[in-house]
């Protein structure tokens, strides 16, 4: 498996501005030289070779049709300007259908999911020339899909979402795009902190990110998507310790005081009726959170706190917390 130290060094290469020379690139094939990109294109040099979770995948031309098996992917290349030709929506959007705050950017991409599942007579039907996804989804699967078209697996989901996308530029031929659009987002996220900062007369609030799952219920640290984004903003996390560098910690009604802060966010994966979450919020620990009796408990979207995992999502995060916080969201 790709480690972290790889997967930062992905990031710095493939958003270069710059392709790399053919030796021990990954923006062009062994034994060609690099050329100027041509106007528009960010690096459209082709053929390619690009290194990912699962080897390498050959890429002759730029990619016109792709196919997304997973909602960051969907978030990734539509933010790059490409309407997939299929895609898999949120697994777990009880509502169905693709994310709504992607409403306009996917009409006509075939939905060939489950995601757990998808349809792979389907996706052959659509003759992709690229197909993304991530190896902790479709390991199993992904000699299949390579042999419908050059399949590009990130390793893993949620925290590493800027090395993803940065991977899947290289394959679209996007870096550049990738590079300022993550510039932005990040420039985005700074002044929303200072904002905040600004308005809490220089002291940051805590946060936690509360989701309400069929089972115990999930608190979500800084190794997620969410955690990132908070990160990102500058916003304090309420637990410490090691167990704030972990993805999420599972706790019972009784240690729902673990969520505590200044500001508490909180998302729902599934039909509420399924989810513990009427439990917990009747009960008194949960009555007795400070951010419930001062009403600083927000409700904001799963698809976009914890699917969508991709800049457009990330964005719609800012607007939440700007609103949560009472300042204005970043433009």
């Amino acid at each position: 498996m790709i480690n972290r130290r790889l997967a930062a060094a992905v990031l710095a290469a493939t958003l270069s501005t710059t392709l790399l020379a053919a030796c021990g690139s990954d923006a062009s094939t062994e034994g060609k030289p690099a050329a100027s990109a041509a106007a528009g294109d960010s690096a459209a040099v082709y053929p390619r070779s690009v290194k990912h979770a699962m080897g390498t995948a050959e890429i002759k031309a730029q990619p016109k049709k792709v196919v997304v098996l997973d909602s960051g992917e969907l978030d990734d290349v539509t933010l790059l300007g490409i309407t997939p030709v299929g895609a898999v929506a949120p697994h777990l959007k009880t509502e169905g259908g693709f994310p709504s705050y992607l409403k306009g950017k996917v009409d006509g991409t075939k939905d060939v999911g489950p995601m757990a599942e998808p349809n792979l007579e389907l996706i052959a039907s659509l003759k992709p020339d690229l197909i993304l996804t991530s190896k902790v989804r479709h390991e199993k699967v992904y000699d299949k899909l390579n042999a419908i078209a050059p399949t590009v697996m990130a390793t893993t989901t949620g925290e590493p979402w800027k090395e993803n996308i940065a991977l899947y530029a290289q394959a679209l031929g996007k870096e550049a795009e990738a590079k300022k659009a993550l510039d932005d987002y990040q420039a985005r996220a700074a002044r929303l902190g200072e904002a905040i900062k600004a308005k809490y007369s220089g002291k940051v609030p805590t946060v936690s990110v509360v989701r309400f799952v069929a089972g115990p219920t999930r608190l979500y640290q800084n190794a997620s998507f969410s955690g990132v984004v908070l990160k990102d903003v500058g916003l304090a996390r309420n637990i410490q310790g090691a167990d704030v560098d972990k993805s999420m910690l599972e706790v019972g009604p009784e240690l729902i005081n673990q969520a505590d802060a200044d500001l508490v966010f909180v998302t729902t994966s599934d039909d509420p009726s399924k989810t513990k979450q009427a439990e917990v919020q009747q009960t008194a620990v949960w009555q007795g959170l400070n951010a419930v009796k001062n009403n600083r408990v927000f409700t904001v979207p799963d698809e976009t706190w914890m699917s969508g995992i991709g800049v457009q999502a990330a964005d719609e995060m800012l607007k939440d917390i700007a609103k949560a916080a009472g300042v204005d969201a970043p433009k």
